[in-house]
């Protein structure tokens, strides 16, 4: 396995002096991530930062594989309740390792269950999953730590009414609770009903919960080598947890976005150029704004400090945000994925009634979408756009699994470059409240008031077209 960080084009001598990174720049953190890099280990060390060490933690595997193995005997379909980290990262990873999976008959899976993340309470979308599976064949996993998330209550309230109207008091027995390992409604909820359950290690806020039952169990229960994915997690660490920031990407990569950031360049685009990667650029999308995106310093000063993370895929958005990219406003860093090789790949035959055509003839499509990227960074440098590339050799479990790594040890360093917590989520937390008090939680009172009166003082103002 070889992933490198190729941020050739953020310098100045690609994009120049007024947006480009100089390699002065860059030497002038050495110091400072010496420093952050030993603050991190001493944090390590005392146990407030697990995530670390998941992947490590091969012991979790037994278990898991255990479940997994019931489940798969059992259900012909997977449906995980939860929302954002709870979602994302089963999401983007099953993408990435089981494209297509869903759309094979039975047979082709292996007998394996389909898996559907629903992450949203749009009634209409909930309702036409559920109207695809037999409730007497469906299982649900519901991940909620605290066990209060209201989408995933809902979900999970209604799941459950549509399996006992089908199977009656075996109904526990379609669902597993992935929670906190001591605390809260659902962990309450398995020990009273008798529902199995995972505990989500604690310490572990829900974005940096990939390495985790929350998406180990489904990703199990069609198939990915999990055991792979946490391999390719603890092989890359050697790479992002040293403190030397000439030879770390993770650390190497964060400085670069933040110069970017001070610069100007206030969005980072996210570009694979791969459909099974897609969704890594989503799941990064949440690991970015909710990590760094904050109104307090770590000592309480005002900041509202973030970088704005958008997600692209390449050359989809090539014919659809590029345009914005080259031309538009200078405050955009890119950073594309490239994939060195495909599982398949297509071969463009000859069509001599188009001469057109002709001069792709013997090419292939993997050869394309390759070349497109390079196209695309080459033109994003001759507009001084500010852009670097990522390159993994092959879509497989270790490689998600060094990517979805590096991404968040990337995360956590750039928080003590913004003086921000990056492990918490205040601005998230606030909608909560109020959403609470309107749908009349009980001791959200006061919270119904506030809402209240912030509408008090609101002219309202509505067009409406009737």
């Amino acid at each position: 396995m070889s992933i490198s960080l190729d941020y050739t084009n953020m310098m100045t001598d690609a994009v120049g002096t007024e947006y480009g990174v100089s390699d002065e720049e860059i030497t002038g953190f050495i110091a400072q991530t010496k420093g952050i890099h030993q603050h991190i280990q001493e944090r390590r060390d005392s146990g407030e930062l697990p995530f670390f060490d998941l992947p490590h933690n091969l012991a979790a595997i037994d278990e898991i594989l255990t479940l997994a193995k019931e489940i798969q005997a059992d259900f012909d379909d997977l449906i995980v309740l939860g929302i954002g980290g709870s979602a994302l990262g089963t999401t983007a990873m099953f993408k990435a390792l089981c494209y297509g999976h869903n759309f094979q008959s039975k047979e082709q899976r292996g007998g394996l269950p389909r898996l559907f993340v629903l992450d949203n309470v749009d009634p209409d979308g909930f309702a036409t999953h559920l109207a695809l599976c037999d409730p007497a064949q469906t299982c649900f996993l519901v991940i909620s730590k605290s066990g209060t998330t209201v989408e995933t209550t809902s979900q999970f309230l209604v799941a459950r009414q549509w399996v006992e109207e089908s199977v009656g008091g075996v109904f526990c027995d379609h669902f597993v609770l992935i929670t906190d390992p001591e605390n809260g409604v659902l962990r309450e909820l398995a020990d009273r009903e008798g529902y199995r359950s995972c505990a989500i290690p604690a310490g572990v806020g829900g974005r940096f919960t990939a390495f985790t039952p929350v998406c180990l169990l489904p990703l199990a229960c069609v198939g990915v080598d999990i055991s792979r994915l946490l391999k390719g997690a603890a092989d890359f660490s050697r790479f992002v947890c040293h403190g030397d920031l000439e030879t770390n990407p993770a650390y190497l990569n964060a400085v670069l976005q933040y110069l970017a950031y001070q610069k100007g360049l206030r969005t980072s685009v996210l570009m694979p150029y791969s459909d099974r990667l897609k969704d890594i650029a989503d799941w990064y999308r949440q690991l970015w704004a909710e990590s760094l995106g904050k109104k307090f310093s770590t000592d309480g000063a005002i900041l509202h400090v973030g970088p704005t993370p958008v997600s692209a895929l390449g050359t989809t958005d090539q014919h659809s945000q590029v345009q914005l990219y080259m031309e538009g406003p200078f405050d955009k860093v890119v950073t594309f994925i490239a994939v060195g090789e495909f599982d398949q790949d297509l071969k463009l035959p000859d069509y001599e009634a188009s001469p057109e055509m002709f001069y792709l003839a013997g090419h292939t499509m993997g050869e394309l979408i390759r070349v497109e990227q390079l196209a695309t960074a080459a033109a994003l440098v001759r507009n001084q756009r500010s852009n670097c590339t990522i390159h993994i050799p092959m879509v497989t479990p270790e490689t998600v699994g060094a990517l979805i790594y590096l991404f968040e040890v990337q995360t956590l360093f750039a928080g003590y470059l913004f003086d921000v917590n990056p492990l918490d989520q205040p601005g998230v937390e606030e909608g909560k409240l109020f959403t609470y008090a309107l749908m009349g939680r009980q001791g959200f009172e006061t919270k119904a008031e506030e809402y209240a009166s912030i509408k008090a003082h609101l002219r309202s103002r509505i067009l409406s077209c009737k």
